[in-house]
């Protein structure tokens, strides 16, 4: 690695996660020795120009995602490869493979199962011998989730309090969007879904990602079973026993339940065997909390079912944002998200963790997670947990990322609660 010409190539710079991203490089990245590629030189020259005397010396690189051969020149040339070009499983299998081959770590913010299951299907074994670090989920799919399971994990295991069980993460807020590659993969998702019963069974599966499914729970995710089981299946909304406040669907928590459960698979379920994880939304306790959270699950589940089929899919496309175009400033300036996870361990003991940022989740704040992880890899190799192959942000980069991650603004508390 300390031949290469370049620390970091972030691919697909001039998008506009990726502009954004360029953007957070440009302020933290120091003496890193930074490239941008893209499609367009144009684009990318003029973005490095926007960017002023901070990015005057990256170098622009006009690259294809289909150019496989093109690929493989810009991983031999950089330590560290970024994209944000989705969606991943039409856009991002050749540039993974380039880097699984070339022993260049690699970061991407994909949120699609299926993509994350063809490369622990494909690049396992190459990554794992040529020394790559394959690190899925860098936005806000998955660090959040990922880094404060681990957090939990890492604290009742230094207070000999035994590993995690009932593990539940709970938005408490959040204000901002969806990116259109983000709504552009969940589209073709549903697409495949609907064609494939093949797929239909990867998705509905919560270990999809094991590369040790033998392993794994048989049957599932371990919910209760009997009458609450059929009722939280039929009707994502509940109130919590404890609290008494109302949870519903999260819309990301089926992708990033299965990264956390990955996590634990990689760490040869450091976590736990009992480890049971989920996500909702905190709706609150009030009058109207059951109907919000209502109207959630069932927005959630007719927006999906809508991208699957063509003429529903057309009118929701009118309103939903396309790949590329994202909120203004100003908009952006207002965006922030809290969560909190509270776990039980198998002593007994209560742990919560806390993980909330000042910036809009599936831009500017995704934009500052997939920044940090990428200096991450490419600053402190010395520092981060000694694996390679498909990973996770908590098996790839761990704490590194979280104190990273703190310096930018970002909250992770832990404490016992009981």
């Amino acid at each position: 690695m300390v031949t290469r010409e370049l620390d970091i190539v972030l691919f697909g710079a001039t998008g506009f996660v990726g502009a954004l991203t360029a953007r957070h490089l440009a302020s933290n990245a120091g003496h890193a020795r930074i490239g941008i590629a893209g499609r367009s030189t144009a684009r990318l020259e003029a973005l490095r120009g926007d960017l002023g005397a901070a990015a005057a010396g990256w170098e622009v690189i006009e690259v294809d995602a289909q150019d496989s051969a093109g690929l493989r020149d810009l991983a031999r040339r950089t330590v560290v490869l970024a994209t944000t070009v989705g969606p991943y499983a039409v856009h991002g299998k050749d540039v993974a493979r380039a880097c699984a081959e070339e022993g260049t770590h690699y970061a991407d913010l994909t949120g699609e199962v299926l993509f994350v299951r063809w490369s622990v299907d494909e690049l396992s074994e190459p990554a794992a011998r040529s020394g790559a670090r394959i690190v899925h989920a860098c936005g806000y799919d998955s660090v959040p989730s990922d880094l404060g399971v681990m957090l939990l994990a890492n604290r009742a295991a230094a207070d000999h309090q035994g590993t995690l069980g009932d593990t539940i993460l709970a938005v408490k807020s959040a204000k901002g969007g969806f990116s259109g590659g983000t709504v552009d993969s969940a589209r073709r998702q549903a697409i495949a879904a609907r064609e494939d019963a093949g797929v239909r069974r990867v998705l509905r599966d919560p270990y999809a990602l094991s590369p040790r499914r033998g392993e794994e729970p048989k049957g599932g995710s371990r919910r209760p079973g009997g009458a609450a089981g059929l009722l939280r299946k039929l009707m994502p909304v509940e109130r919590h026993p404890e609290t008494g406040r109302w949870n519903g669907p999260f819309v990301m928590a089926g992708f990033n339940t299965r990264i956390v459960r990955l996590s634990n698979t990689l760490t040869d379920w450091s976590y736990g065997r009992d480890f049971r994880y989920r996500e909702v939304v905190d709706f609150g306790s009030g009058p109207l909390s059951p109907v919000l959270a209502g109207g959630m699950a069932i927005g959630l589940t007719g927006g999906l079912a809508g991208l699957s089929w063509g003429p529903t899919r057309a009118v929701l496309d009118r309103f939903l944002p396309k790949p590329g175009q994202g909120p203004s400033e100003g908009r952006m300036a207002q965006g922030r998200f809290a969560m909190e996870i509270r776990t039980t361990t198998s002593t007994g003991a209560r742990y919560v963790a806390r993980v909330a940022a000042p910036f809009d989740p599936g831009y500017t704040g995704t934009a500052v997670m997939l920044g940090e992880s990428a200096l991450a890899l490419a600053m402190d190799d010395d520092r981060l947990p000694d694996r390679a192959g498909v990973l996770t942000p908590a098996t790839a980069l761990g704490e590194v990322l979280v104190d990273r991650l703190r310096t930018q603004g970002f909250t992770f508390e832990v404490e016992r609660a009981s």
